[in-house]
């Protein structure tokens, strides 16, 4: 029987790092061992971590997924978002083997059709997210040709799917709308961004791993064939929630910056009497709500990858997003107003009000000893 094949991935934890292990856990158990340690066995801030994690276990490929918050301070974006993809770079190098980071749109300016060869000039005044994936992608460019390391960097865009931890990004537009946060359209007509779903990029991470001649080296956009225009994304999780908010009225760009800075400076103040508090990561993208960025998957589609879903989007998927948020979202009492939507009584309601239901449920299932557990 032929050796699995090692993977190490960090960032496990997250929406995508965890979408990969569970498809390789999923599909290629067999042949694949995938490891995703977490950050007390493996710090991307301590060199020395990666050093020793990757020496012991030997692994066939890597893949980088890990990112500091989007409002975390310089330091950390530099140590975790820089310096550890860089240390991995130069580790896999040293064990020659392929290397795979995940980076993102955040590298590009507004616009559409935008091309892997293009990117946003380094400057001080970006945020410290953008300007360390930048920094990240010159680096490991540079490696590459000055070093030989087998990489790969793919730029995601706005990504969607199941078990995020976090509500960023997508997710937290669908709560915001849920939580009828959203009176107004922060945006303008046909403002349309390119989304990631996560669900197909484990299968061009297993695609590019095996064919590392065609894809080595390279920068590749991620991204849904189709572009999505953002009121109309907002809109349709309205009616799919037959909420009453958002008024189809598009606030101007001005007034939303000039709430933004209001904001700001409460938050300013609020931080002068010791209290810790922050801006919501969202708010320093407000720029992205009002102008298109769309990524050109012409290279994608020109490369050996064939998409095992083509025909899946975010609004394909939508019902079943919601519907699985809106169960995790009540569990935690975050939000509460749509239990009418969900299908099934939760576990929650069931153990409260009906724990004799459960008692029998799991006795019915089976309590004999696990099989594959017993001695040999």
């Amino acid at each position: 029987m032929a050796r699995k094949r090692i993977g190490v991935l960090t960032g496990g934890s997250g929406l995508i790092g965890g979408t990969i292990v569970n498809y390789y856990k999923t599909y290629h158990a067999e042949t694949v061992d995938i490891r995703a340690p977490s950050s007390k066995k493996l710090s991307l801030r301590e060199e020395s971590d990666i050093r020793r994690y990757l020496l012991e276990v030997r692994p066939d490929f890597v893949i980088n997924t890990a990112m500091a918050n989007l409002g975390s301070d310089g330091q950390l974006s530099y140590e975790v978002n820089y310096k550890g993809p860089v240390n991995l770079g130069r580790a896999t190098s040293a064990l020659n083997i392929p290397f795979i980071h995940i980076s993102s749109a955040a590298a590009l300016p507004p616009g559409v059709d935008l091309k892997e060869d293009q990117a946003l000039p380094l400057k001080p005044s970006l945020s410290n997210y953008a300007k360390s994936k930048l920094m990240t992608e010159a680096t490991l460019k540079l490696m590459g040709q000055e070093n030989n390391l087998d990489y790969t960097c793919i730029r995601l865009a706005i990504a969607y799917g199941a078990h995020d931890h976090k509500i960023q990004g997508f997710h937290r537009l669908l709560f915001a709308v849920a939580d009828e946060a959203i009176p107004l359209l922060f945006t303008k007509p046909n403002t349309l961004h390119s989304y990631t779903n996560a669900r197909k990029l484990p299968h061009f991470i297993h695609h590019i791993l095996a064919n590392r001649q065609e894809f080595t080296g390279q920068i590749y956009h991620f991204v849904d064939k189709n572009p999505v225009d953002l009121a109309t994304l907002i809109l349709t999780i309205k009616s799919y929630l037959n909420l009453d908010r958002p008024r189809e009225i598009y606030v101007p760009f001005w007034v939303a910056n000039y709430g933004k800075k209001v904001i700001e400076l409460v938050l300013a103040a609020v931080r002068k009497m010791g209290i810790q508090a922050a801006i919501p990561p969202e708010l320093m993208f407000l720029d992205n709500l009002y102008n298109p960025q769309v990524l050109s998957n012409e290279k994608l589609n020109a490369s050996s990858f064939v998409d095992p879903m083509p025909e899946e989007t975010i609004f394909t998927r939508l019902p079943e997003l919601v519907i699985y948020y809106l169960s995790r979202w009540t569990h935690e009492n975050l939000i509460t107003t749509f239990k009418d939507i969900l299908d099934e009584p939760s576990v929650a309601d069931i153990f409260a009000q009906d724990p004799e239901r459960l008692l029998e449920l799991v006795h019915k299932q089976g309590l004999h000893p696990f099989k594959d557990m017993g001695n040999p």
